[in-house]
Order: C-alpha cells, then sequence, then structure tokens
C-alpha cells in the first residue's frame, strides 16, 4: 500500500512524543502480563441470547490462534483481511491478530449488501473474507458467494458458527501445540507502527467511498488524547453499540478499551432497553455514540429503574446535542460531551470535563492536545473569529492517504488536512459545525446557513429528518430545497413550512423555497444523509411559485 508519510512527519511526531510507536497489541500484551484474569470482553450475542465473559488472558491466547491461523493461510504483511460482522469478540480478535502478523484491518459494516460489497472488497484486493454464518437473518456467505466471482484476490472466505471446510472456527481456532512458532512468526513480521493497520472506507455522503489508510501511530494517539481530555482511568467499564466497523466503535471502544485495559463491553443490535439492562448488569460508566443515542437512553421506560447513577459519560458524535436533552441527561448525572471527527483522523475536538453547558450547547469542542484546526476563506487565510469557513485539521491524529487514490489526499504544503467541513470557531478555539462545503447554498450573493435551517426544520413537530441542498436557479444561481420525512400520522404542507420560519423569526431568503417529502431519507451505512443523492434530485426541480 503506496502512503504519504513524509520522514519530515515521522520526525516531528516523534521528537514531540504524539507517537509513542507502540502497537495495540503492545497493551494486549500489558494486561496480560499486569492481571490476565481480569475481564477484557463481555459479549452479548442477541441472535443466541448469550452472555460471553473473556479475560485478557483468553482473549491473549485466541488472538495468537488466529494470527498462526491467518499465517497458515498465507496471509503476508500488508496483505487486506477483510471482516464483516457485528460487535462481537471476534472482530476485537481478528484486528489484534491482524496487528500481531503485519496483516491490514479492513472492516465492514454489517449492513453493506453485494453493491457496497463488491466494490469495496475487489478495490482492497481482500485476501481472507470473514463473515457471520448469520446475522439478524440474513444470510452473509451466501451474498458473498454471489459475488466471488469478481473478487480474484479472494483466497478464502471464512464463517463464523459454520462446521463446514470454510469454517472460521476450525481454520482459525485452533489449539496451539507449538508456543516458539508463535514466538518466531512475530518476530519475523517485525513491529513498525508506521505500516499501515487499519483500511476504513469513509461513509460515501458525497458518492463513491474512499479507502482511508491509518497507521498505528496515528490511531493510538488520537485515542490517548482522547482518553487524557475526558479523564478517563482504569475504573471505566465501556459499552459499545455503535458498530465496531465505524471510527467511533473501532477507536472509542476496542481501542480504548485495550489501551486502558478495562472491559470492553459490547451490544450488537442496539435497543436502549436492553442497553440498560447491560449497563445495569455490567457496571458501565462510558459509551460514545450518535446523539440519538442519548436521546433513546433518557427516554427508554427501564431508564427509571434500572439507572443508578453508576453510568456516567457519554460523548456525542454526529449531530449537536439539543438543549432540552443536555438539560434531562444532566439531571440525571450523566456527563454528555460533544465531539467532531472524521474517519480520517477520529474524534479531533471534544468539549471536555470543566466546560459549560452553554459550550457543550454551542460547539464541538475544542481541538485535542497534539492537534489543531484551523477556520479559513477560499484563499486559505485564517478567518476572524466568530466568521464561517473552511475547516482544516492538523496533528499527529490525521491519516497517511487514500487506498489506489494519492490524488485525492487533500493536504496543503503544512500538513494541514481540508476536511470539507464549513466550521465557526469562536475567540477561546471552540468550533461549530456549519456543514459540508458542498451543502453552501449561495442564494443571490448570499451564503444561506444551512446547518441553522436544518436545525430548524429538526424542531418542528411534523418532522422526523432534514436536509436542506441547492437547487439551480436562473436568476439567483441557488435557493434552497427542503427534504424532510414526517413522524408517523403528521403531514406539512409548504405553505405551513413557510409559516413555521415565519414564526421562528428566520430570514425570508434563508426560507427553503421547495419543500420535498420523501418517506425514506437515502443514508449511508453509518446514518448519515447522503446529500448527494439529495443534491442530485434538487438539480432537476424548481422553487416553489410562492416564494418568488
Amino acid at each position: 500500500m503506496e502512503i504519504i508519510l513524509p520522514a519530515s512527519r515521522v520526525d516531528s511526531c516523534r521528537s514531540t512524543g504524539d507517537w509513542s510507536d507502540r502497537l495495540l497489541t503492545d497493551y494486549l500484551d500489558d494486561n496480560r502480563n499486569r492481571d490476565a484474569d481480569a475481564v477484557a470482553i463481555v459479549d452479548n450475542n442477541s441472535g443466541r441470547g448469550t452472555r460471553l465473559s473473556m479475560t485478557h488472558g483468553e482473549l491473549s491466547e485466541q488472538v495468537d490462534r488466529i494470527a498462526l491461523g491467518l499465517a497458515r493461510l498465507g496471509v503476508e504483511v500488508g496483505d487486506v483481511v477483510a471482516f464483516q460482522l457485528p460487535n462481537w469478540w471476534q472482530f476485537v480478535a481478528i484486528h489484534l491478530a491482524c496487528v500481531r502478523i503485519g496483516a491490514v484491518s479492513n472492516p465492514l459494516m454489517p449492513i453493506f449488501r453485494q453493491r457496497e460489497l463488491g466494490f469495496m472488497l475487489k478495490f482492497a484486493d481482500a485476501k481472507v473474507v470473514i463473515v457471520a454464518e448469520h446475522f439478524r437473518d440474513f444470510d452473509y456467505p451466501a451474498m458473498i458467494d454471489s459475488i466471488s466471482a469478481d473478487l480474484p484476490a479472494m483466497q478464502h472466505l471464512l464463517v463464523i458458527g459454520d462446521d463446514g471446510d470454510g469454517s472460521f472456527e476450525r481454520e482459525l481456532l485452533q489449539p496451539i501445540a507449538d508456543r516458539k512458532a508463535v514466538e518466531a512468526l512475530y518476530a519475523e513480521r517485525g513491529h513498525d507502527a508506521n505500516r499501515v493497520m487499519q483500511l476504513l472506507y469513509t461513509s460515501g455522503t458525497t458518492g463513491q467511498p474512499k479507502g482511508v489508510m491509518q497507521p498505528s501511530n496515528t490511531l493510538i494517539f488520537g485515542t490517548r488524547e482522547y482518553i487524557q481530555a475526558l479523564k478517563l482511568d482504569s475504573d471505566l467499564v465501556c459499552l459499545m453499540a455503535s458498530p465496531l466497523a465505524h471510527q467511533t466503535g473501532f477507536m472509542y471502544g476496542l481501542m480504548l478499551s485495550v489501551m486502558l485495559g478495562v472491559p470492553l463491553v459490547l451490544q450488537d443490535v442496539w435497543d436502549a432497553n436492553r442497553a440498560w439492562e447491560i449497563i445495569a448488569e455490567e457496571g458501565v460508566t462510558f459509551t460514545m455514540g450518535a446523539t440519538p443515542f442519548l436521546s433513546d437512553l433518557a427516554s427508554a421506560s427501564a431508564r427509571e429503574k434500572l439507572h443508578d447513577g453508576t453510568f456516567k459519560t457519554f460523548v456525542c458524535g454526529g449531530a449537536p446535542i439539543p438543549e432540552v436533552l443536555l438539560e434531562q441527561v444532566t439531571e440525571l448525572g450523566i456527563n454528555a460531551y460533544a465531539g467532531w471527527g472524521m474517519t480520517e483522523c477520529g474524534v479531533v475536538t471534544l468539549s471536555k470535563p470543566g466546560d459549560t453547558l452553554a459550550q457543550i450547547l454551542g460547539s464541538d469542542g475544542s481541538a485535542l492536545p497534539g492537534t489543531a484546526v484551523k477556520v479559513v476563506d477560499e484563499q486559505g487565510q485564517a478567518q476572524p473569529a466568530g466568521t464561517e469557513g473552511d475547516l482544516l485539521v492538523g496533528g499527529g491524529t490525521n491519516f497517511v492517504g487514500y487506498l489506489k487514490r494519492p490524488e485525492a489526499y487533500d493536504h496543503d504544503d503544512d500538513g494541514w488536512f481540508k476536511t470539507g467541513d464549513r466550521a465557526v470557531m469562536d475567540a477561546n478555539g471552540y468550533i461549530r459545525i456549519a456543514g459540508r462545503t458542498k451543502d453552501i447554498i449561495i442564494r443571490g450573493g448570499e451564503n444561506v446557513p444551512v446547518a441553522e435551517v436544518e436545525g430548524l426544520l429538526y424542531r418542528h413537530p411534523a418532522i422526523a429528518d432534514a436536509a436542506v441542498v441547492a437547487m439551480p436557479d436562473q436568476r439567483l444561481g441557488e435557493r434552497g430545497c427542503a427534504f424532510v420525512t414526517l413522524k408517523p400520522g403528521e403531514s406539512l404542507s409548504f405553505k405551513a413550512m413557510q409559516g413555521y420560519f415565519e414564526e421562528q423569526q428566520m430570514a425570508r431568503h434563508y426560507t427553503p423555497e421547495r419543500l420535498e417529502i420523501l418517506a425514506i431519507m437515502p443514508r449511508t451505512a453509518t446514518g448519515k444523509i447522503q446529500k448527494f443523492q439529495l443534491r442530485e434530485q434538487a438539480s432537476q426541480m424548481l422553487p416553489d411559485d410562492s416564494l418568488r
């Protein structure tokens, strides 16, 4: 894999101590040597209705078995091992085994189907593909078989729960007869924290997903700074219901728990009432997820009976925390924080202990130590505080290239990554995401604050989901088109929407000039709205005459 990692960046990050040159398996070894009998993973399998607890010693043994098994199958340094799995213990062990032997982990969301996988597996030249036999009544092996003719690099399909020739258990979980063979394998593969450790596809909100390449140094640094900023320690018990195949679950579930040496409690299907049961059973203190997860927890019927004050911290990503929700969970003794990040850099800005409610509500946090953000104009000049512009990220968390697309590595000469997001920064360095660069609507020469308009739409009692995009206009260049889905039993007309914005005292020229009601909002596998699809639809539309 061709990465973009200048020696000057390596030297700089090492000299500052940002990059430690450690692998995640070094932390695994620390945990095993310190207390092999302490709990490492609690696996809650919804399909089987089972709970499995695994110690650090047991996890280390399974990792060794899988690593040796992958090597027997011909997996070499730099080969891609793709796995499409729910939040099960095998996901964690497979990734750690890949780190052991220098292979590249390529996690894939369980909701991907033939169209997404046909592209991703072929593009990555995945040598080994690992799937569940069934999850949520879906036949994963049959799906892979249906596209296997178009996957020339795939040499092995392994299935968890199968007892046939391609059984994951039979191929990769055999007891180790010779420990020296494991030690020799690890010595042969070496220890390099700058080789690609993770290949994770972007969510595809703007078109075909890109394969983000991350080495150990970038992800371990980013996770370490996150841990320190939130003052997390060895007393933590982490629940992870966000997919491990998404950077949220991967870094702030899998990696965070191994680095701290604390229990990782997995939930493979989101259900807020079940989450409260797990929180009570396992003594969970922390989680991170999309803001709707926090809303679900706050409103779940099981909360009143099961919330005893142990669960203390929820970090929200993907959307601002509504004021009423923040007030509600604060009264419950739950600390909610807001963060912003990307697959390419993990969480970069975060609100932290000690921040005021106004800072948590009014921003997406400030930059973690060792990272930096700046807001610039079209010429790359820093914008004054309070002025919207393009958001750039610098520092040790930035990725090292897109697979087979070096031209897409959008960094300037000083190493600043052009995120494609628009933001406003205040005088204290706190940012508020204002939308994507492509979300900008320039109506008659004036920028429409898309995020603010969408925020008002979300507050409308009839609306479930909302997105605003540009549609072409011969006179003004662009106008706004609102796409919404409605709550069950609700209705909304264009004139009613117009009246709502008037009541909210929104400037008339910011009000969307067309309303489209959808049955389902187009979304990525991680739940983000695919605005490029909406823009395609809007490109053929005209404004409602009543607002001309």
